[in-house]
């Protein structure tokens, strides 16, 4: 699967303007909210691709694959499917990705590698 950043446009209107990420597909659209200093599990998918787009100014660490680093507002992230991946908040503020996950949906197929809170 692509790179689905690359599909994300705007759309102008008189009142203001819409960004679209998906059009006509099977996806499940989530909002996270991590709190601060707290972090995902490192994890990977099967199953799914996912499209993250950081919705606060408080930075969001994220980790794709080999590569670590803060992500500012309005900041998108593509995670391949079956990328190791993980987000956490090293911010005193609340911070939220929305996440508009490609392919097969099911919490069953989060594969965690590390995690603070001892989940398997």
């Amino acid at each position: 699967m692509h790179d689905r950043t690359e599909d994300v446009f705007t759309e102008e209107r008189p009142w203001g303007d819409f960004r679209s990420f998906c059009t006509n597909e099977t996806v499940t659209v989530k909002v996270i909210t991590v709190r601060p200093g707290q972090r995902l599990s490192l994890q990977k998918h099967a199953h799914r691709a996912e499209l993250w787009t950081v919705l606060d100014e408080a930075p969001m660490e994220v980790t794709v694959n080999d590569r670590t680093w803060r992500a500012g507002k309005d900041e998108q992230i593509w995670v391949p499917q079956g990328a190791v991946h993980r987000m956490a908040n090293p911010g005193t503020a609340t911070a939220r990705i929305l996440e508009v996950g490609f392919g097969h949906f099911d919490e069953d197929d989060i594969v965690r590698l590390e995690d603070d809170y001892q989940r398997s």
